[in-house]
Order: structure tokens, then C-alpha cells, then sequence
């Protein structure tokens, strides 16, 4: 029974080779992929890179106290995720931190500014009937507004139109008089019920509202008059304020910037009738068949068409400025176009004195600005790029000293032995730097200090497990073995021993990256990955590579620079049987 057993421990020990070309064929293959992604070094989180953090953090709405849930959350995650990457900034975070928070990290790069400005841009998209409108703090006429048109109709031109507007009176009194003159008759044309509108149980109809709607509108109408003749969109903290608290069933008054005199302007608005849900998509096209230029055009989806079209055949039929619709998004007015005739072929689109920045910019918000929640900018951190080239040289030393201190302790205790433990954390080292320079463009793993942190760490668990196998290895010498059965009788407690310390480290990082939110997740992932890089590169690379040196004189004899020395470990003697000496025969008894 004992020769099979030898003649399957000599076939396992022949076959260090294959391990060895295995993972060196792995480090080829994935350091091949990495150059072709065309992602040679890690990507960098902002606290190395430079750029901008942002925290946001939902807001409940009126009536709607479990609207900040988990599905919510993910959700907007995702619209800004798709909103900032709409803009060519490929390497910006978005992800939720706890509950309500939501941590937007922008890179330091040419769109990271415009990015930023629509993260906070985190509201509802709506588009509003305008009802009445001036520039802010002057009774002159407003600039012209873009045209919306339908995309199957005629081409929208870039003529001007005259608009009209809330005050016709250079007296401060006679404007004032006649702008809430216009704010009361917009109100009740737009509040008006039809013939239809109602109807009594015997199927008669009437059109009458009833005293107290009246009552009540007419309060609503005065409120919203005194909130319009007192806004002033030049004033930052009352634009921020314009609207406040309103339900998108309400009218109310909102602050534009007007795209050709860059003044901004004031606007009362009506209830909204089409919600940025019901776009489909949007993108900027330049225009090469007219003089408008860049215009952005519009897609629907089914329910948003009816809508559209149900609007825009209203406002057709208005003088303006109450033929115009505005688009809402956070309460500012990004664009104010007429309408010209009712829309009903699914797509529109925007046109006027746009160039491609601000037609680019104007599609964006429309394609992705539908937000579940309301935001409000809790915090803002900007990180310069010479900080974070500090913080990472900083830690590139740190991990270079470590691991230098790793080394000379390897070579002075190990000796020989060093020379497997230093190759095999240098094939650790390779892999841990390829597989982090995939997952980059792969899952969005981006390197910050704590993941730095935790590559440091990792250093001292890989060392352990070469010393976990060195160790057993001189045991099963001072019992009086050679080396190559101290190597395999050694292998099996030792390797037990790794795995159990390996899944401890795992099992930590695991659940601390599951319990924790932002840059700590770097540090539980970089640790995560390691640890199973250490089993890997233990399996397939110090086992063989030790079984394979084993057959070689300079270690299997003991030299004294070899770190298995019999003599200096203190081995035992090897134990042999000796035979008595047979007594001697008495030739007389023979």
C-alpha cells in the first residue's frame, strides 16, 4: 500500500510547473487587456485626483412624507449619474451615502464646472404655461423668445417677435396697476371653467363656478399678484426663493435669464401640464437649412405627445405673451418659446439664439433633469489637483516603506527563503495594480487614499501567509525530515492555517464595506481584494515555486544562506533502526 501512495505524492510534486505557467499566463493575459482598454494606470478618486465633491440631500415635499425611500434614491442616483456623463465627464461618482444623502464626486476636467451646475440642478422639469412676464425691474418690453415648432411642420425661424407685456406705462403706478390688471386676467382665463367643466347629477351642465371657488381664486389671484409686482430676479436670494413651496397643480411666479439681452426676467406661470417624465429624449442639433442655428429637438413618449399637443393647441390661439410656454427646472425658467400652432406629432423642437454650448446644455436638462425627489446643496468640497498629487505621493511612500521593511525583515530572518517571498509579493503586487486599472472603466472603482490605505495593509497579510508556510516548513526539518517531504508534509496544515486567516480578513472587509458608505468602501474593497489575491497567488505561485526550488542543492542540502540550515534551526538528528550485533558463536556449541 505504501509504493502507490509514493508514486501519487512524486506525480503531485512533478507538477509544480503547471501552476507556475497558469498564473503567469493570467498576469500576461490581464496586463494585455489592461493596455487595450486603453486604461494603463488606475483611475484616481477625487481626494488623489483634484476635483469636486458634492453632498445632496433630499428633501420630503408637501403631502408626501414616505417619498424619500430606497427606490426613489437609486433613481435620481441614476438620473445624475446619466445627466453628468451626458456631458462627457465619463469619470464622475454618483452614489447614495445613508438614507437621504447623495455624494456626487466631479473630476477636475474641461466639462467638471457644467457638470457641477446641473448636479444642483436637482429638481422637477415642468412646462408651465406663462401667463404673464417682463424684464425684472423695468417696464420695457421683454426680449424676443426662441419658437417651438413641431419638427414635421416648417422649420422655426429666429425672427423677432413682438411680445407683449405686462406694463404699457412708464408711471411706476399706472405699471404696477396695469401689470396686476394682467396677473388677475391671465388668472381667470386660465382658471375659467368650461361649458363642460361640470356637470349635475341629472346630466345638465353649468359653467358657473361656485362663491366660495370664486372666493378662493380671486385670494390666490391677489396673493400671486403681490408675489409678482414684488420680485426682483436680480436679486439672487429672491430668484432662489421665486416659487417656493408651490405644487406643480399651482400657478406661480419663477425667474428666467433671457437667452439674446441676457436680462433676467419675471413670469407668472400656470398650473403645468407637461412633466419632464413625459419626455422621451432630446438632443441639440445645429440647424444647416435656416439662420437659427443650434435648436434642440424633442421626442414624447405616447402620454406626453397627448399632453403636448393639448397644450400647445391652447396656447396657439393666445396673444402673447400667453402663447409661450415656459420650462421650469429647479424654479428657474431655461427657456420661454411661442408657440406658433398646435404640436401634435410626438416631437417638437426649440429654436432661437442658441449656440451649441447652451443648446447642448438646454437638451441635457431636458433629457435627464425628471428627478423623483427634490434636492437641496448640503455641502461642497472642491480637493485642488496638487493636494491630491500630495496625498498620493504621501501614500506611495508610506506603502513603499512598508513594504521595504517587509523585505529586510524576510532577508535577514529567512535568508534563501526571502527570494520566494519577494517574488511572490511582487506578483501580488502586479496583479493587485492590473485588476484595479480594469475595474476602473469596468464597475467605476475609482483608487482613493483609503484604498491606498488598504493596499498598505494588504502587505503585511500577504507576508503572513509566506511566513504561516516558511514556519511549518522548519517544523518538519527539526523534526529531522529533509526538505522536500518537509515541503509536502508541511503544505496541507499550513495551507489550512492561510485559508482560515484569509477568511477572517475577508469576512472584516466584507462587512465593513457593506456597513459603510464612501471613501471607506475603498478601503474595504482594496482589503477584500487583496486578501483573495493572497490566496491565489499563494496557491499558484509560493506552493510551486517552493516545491520547485526544494529539488535544488543550494536549499536541499541546508546551506547556512539558505533559511533551512538544519544545524541553526536546531534539528533533530534523523532517526534510524540499528541492528544488535549478533553474539558470538561458541565453536564448541557448533
Amino acid at each position: 500500500m505504501a509504493a502507490p501512495k509514493k508514486g501519487r505524492s512524486a506525480s503531485a510534486q512533478s507538477r509544480p510547473g503547471r501552476s507556475l505557467a497558469l498564473i503567469l499566463i493570467a498576469i500576461a493575459a490581464l496586463t494585455g487587456g489592461m493596455f487595450l482598454s486603453g486604461h494603463p494606470t488606475p483611475r484616481l478618486g477625487i481626494d488623489l485626483a483634484g476635483g469636486t465633491s458634492i453632498t445632496l440631500t433630499a428633501k420630503n415635499e408637501p403631502g408626501q412624507p414616505n417619498a424619500i425611500n430606497k427606490t426613489n434614491m437609486n433613481t435620481a442616483v441614476d438620473i445624475m449619474n446619466r445627466r453628468v456623463n451626458g456631458l462627457g465627464v465619463s469619470e464622475a461618482e454618483v452614489q447614495t451615502q445613508g438614507s437621504d444623502n447623495i455624494i456626487v464626486n466631479i473630476p477636475k476636467g474641461t466639462n467638471s464646472k457644467e457638470a457641477r451646475d446641473q448636479v444642483g440642478t436637482t429638481a422637477k422639469l415642468y412646462f408651465r404655461p406663462v401667463l404673464a412676464t417682463e424684464v425684472s425691474g423695468s417696464a420695457a418690453s421683454a426680449s424676443p423668445s426662441p419658437s417651438a415648432s413641431s419638427s414635421s411642420s416648417s422649420k422655426a425661424t429666429d425672427k423677432a417677435t413682438d411680445k407683449a407685456t405686462s406694463s404699457s406705462s412708464a408711471s411706476p403706478t399706472a405699471s404696477a396697476t396695469s401689470q396686476g390688471r394682467a396677473v388677475t386676467d391671465a388668472l381667470k382665463a386660465d382658471s375659467t371653467p368650461s361649458a363642460s367643466s361640470s356637470a349635475s347629477p341629472s346630466g345638465s351642465s353649468s359653467a358657473s363656478p361656485s362663491p366660495s371657488g370664486s372666493a378662493s381664486a380671486s385670494a390666490a389671484a391677489t396673493k400671486l399678484e403681490a408675489q409678482y409686482a414684488a420680485l426682483d430676479c436680480t436679486d439672487k436670494a429672491q430668484r432662489a426663493k421665486a416659487g417656493e413651496g408651490t405644487k406643480a397643480t399651482d400657478p406661480t411666479v419663477a425667474c428666467g435669464k433671457n437667452n439674446t439681452s441676457g436680462q433676467w426676467q419675471k413670469y407668472v406661470l400656470g398650473p403645468a401640464e407637461v412633466k419632464g417624465t413625459d419626455i422621451k429624449s432630446a438632443a441639440a442639433v445645429f440647424d444647416t437649412q435656416s439662420a437659427a442655428g443650434w435648436k434642440v429637438t424633442m421626442e414624447f413618449t405616447s402620454g406626453g405627445s397627448k399632453k403636448f399637443a393639448d397644450i400647445t393647441g391652447k396656447l396657439a390661439k393666445n396673444q402673447s405673451p400667453q402663447n409661450q410656454f415656459a420650462i421650469v427646472l429647479d424654479g428657474d425658467v431655461v427657456s420661454d418659446p411661442f408657440v406658433q400652432q398646435a404640436l401634435t406629432g410626438g416631437s417638437a423642437e426649440i429654436s432661437g439664439s442658441f449656440d451649441q454650448t447652451e443648446a447642448q446644455s438646454l437638451a441635457n436638462m431636458l433629457k435627464y433633469g425628471a428627478l423623483p425627489l427634490d434636492f437641496k446643496e448640503s455641502s461642497v468640497t472642491t480637493v485642488t489637483a496638487a493636494l491630491g498629487g500630495e496625498q498620493l505621493h504621501a501614500g506611495l511612500v508610506a506603502g513603499a516603506i512598508g513594504l521595504g521593511l517587509v523585505m529586510i525583515y524576510l532577508v535577514v530572518y529567512y535568508r534563501g527563503l526571502s527570494v520566494i517571498a519577494i517574488a511572490s509579493l511582487m506578483v501580488s503586487a502586479i496583479l493587485t495594480y492590473v485588476l484595479m486599472a480594469l475595474l476602473g472603466p469596468a464597475i467605476g472603482f475609482a483608487l482613493n487614499l483609503p484604498a491606498v490605505c488598504g493596499a498598505i495593509v494588504a502587505i503585511g497579510i500577504t507576508a503572513d501567509s509566506f511566513i504561516v508556510f516558511f514556519e511549518r516548513i522548519r517544523d518538519e526539518i527539526r523534526e529531522g525530515r529533509s526538505l522536500r517531504p518537509a515541503v509536502e508534509r508541511a503544505w496541507p496544515r499550513a495551507r489550512r492555517t492561510i485559508l482560515v486567516s484569509d477568511f477572517v480578513s475577508f469576512l472584516a472587509a466584507a462587512v465593513l464595506f457593506i456597513v459603510t458608505v464612501g471613501k471607506v468602501q475603498g478601503f474595504a474593497f482594496t482589503l477584500g481584494l487583496t486578501t483573495v489575491l493572497d490566496v491565489v497567488v499563494v496557491f499558484f505561485f509560493t506552493k510551486p515555486l517552493m516545491t520547485l526550488l526544494a529539488r535544488r542543492k543550494f536549499y536541499a542540502s541546508g546551506h547556512k544562506w539558505s533559511g533551512l540550515d538544519p544545524k541553526a534551526l536546531g534539528a533533530k538528528p534523523p532517526l534510524r533502526r540499528t541492528r544488535r550485533p549478533s553474539a558470538p558463536v561458541d565453536p564448541k556449541e557448533a
